[in-house]
C-alpha cells in the first residue's frame, strides 16, 4: 500500500465517536428550531423578516441567547441557505432517480442520461414554483452584508446542487458527444473564463464543453428566474409552454430532440 493509499484510507476511515450527550441532542434540536423558525419568517413575510430578534420573538428566548447557537447572524444565514440548498438537491436527485428507475432495465445508458437531465430541468422549476420565497434567498439577490460566495464549508451544499447538472451533462458528452466549439472558436477573452473556471472544477474537460454547459445552465436558471419573480406576466399568465420551448433549443445544443421520444 502507498503512503497515498494509506492517508486515503485513514482519512476515510469512520471515526468512532461517542454517543451524544441529552445536552447536546438539546443543543442540536434548539439550533433545527432556529433556522425552522428562520425558514418560517422567509416565507410568511420575507427575508427582511429574518431577524435575531424575530427569531427569538417566536422561539420565545432572547436575542442574545441566539448566540449561543449561531455566533453571528451572517452563520445563521449561512446554515438557512445550506438548508435550503440540500432540501433542493435532495427533491433534484430523488425526481432524477425514479425517472431513471421507471425508464426499465432495456434502455441504453444514453437513454437513462437524457431522462435523467431532463427531468432534473422540470424538478429544479417545480420546486421553484413551489418555494419563491426560498428559491429568492438562493438564486435572488443576496442579503447585504452576507457573502454566500466566500469559501465556507457550508456553501458545499451549492456546489452539491450544481453537481446534479454539471455530471449529467458530461455524462451525456461522454457516452453520446454532441458539437462543441474547439478552443480557437471561442473568443480569447471568454477562453481565459472558461480555463479559470475549468481549474475552479478540478477537471480536464474541453472549454467547448464548459462554453454549452453554461449555455445551457444560463437558458434554464434564466426562464425559470423570469417565472418565478412574475417577469413574464407582462405577456403570459402561465409561461409553462415557454419553459418547455426552451428545453426544446437546450435539447438542440445538446444534440437532442425534445420534446423526447419514447
Amino acid at each position: 500500500m502507498t503512503a497515498d493509499a494509506v492517508l486515503t484510507a485513514e482519512v476515510s476511515a469512520p471515526e468512532v465517536s461517542a454517543p451524544a450527550t441529552r445536552r447536546d441532542r438539546v443543543r442540536a434540536a434548539t439550533s433545527q428550531e432556529i433556522i425552522a423558525t428562520a425558514r418560517r419568517l422567509l416565507v410568511s413575510e420575507g427575508s427582511a423578516a429574518i431577524t435575531l430578534r424575530a427569531i427569538a420573538r417566536e422561539m420565545g428566548m432572547t436575542a442574545p441567547a441566539l448566540y449561543r447557537y449561531f455566533g453571528s447572524y451572517q452563520t445563521l444565514i449561512h446554515h438557512l441557505v445550506a438548508e435550503i440548498f440540500n432540501d433542493l438537491s435532495d427533491y433534484v436527485e430523488a425526481e432524477v432517480e425514479l425517472a431513471r428507475a421507471t425508464l426499465g432495465t432495456d434502455r441504453d445508458q444514453s437513454d437513462s442520461t437524457t431522462v435523467g437531465l431532463m427531468t432534473a430541468c422540470q424538478a429544479f422549476r417545480r420546486w421553484a414554483i413551489a418555494h419563491p420565497a426560498e428559491f429568492g434567498m438562493i438564486f435572488g439577490s443576496p442579503l447585504p452584508g452576507i457573502d454566500l460566495y466566500h469559501e465556507d464549508p457550508l456553501m458545499e451544499c451549492g456546489r452539491r446542487f450544481g453537481g446534479i447538472f454539471m455530471n449529467l451533462f458530461v455524462e451525456l458528452w461522454r457516452i453520446k458527444p454532441f458539437a462543441v466549439p474547439a478552443d480557437n472558436e471561442i473568443a480569447p477573452q471568454f477562453r481565459e473564463q472558461l480555463a479559470r473556471y475549468r481549474d475552479l472544477l478540478g477537471t480536464d474537460l474541453p472549454l467547448g464543453v464548459l462554453q454549452t454547459f453554461l449555455r445551457c445552465w444560463v437558458s434554464l436558471y434564466g426562464t425559470v428566474t423570469l417565472e418565478v419573480f412574475g417577469h413574464m406576466r407582462f405577456a403570459l399568465d402561465n409561461p409553462a409552454q415557454m419553459f418547455e420551448l426552451m428545453l426544446t433549443d437546450l435539447a438542440g445544443l445538446i444534440g437532442l430532440r425534445y420534446p423526447l421520444v419514447p
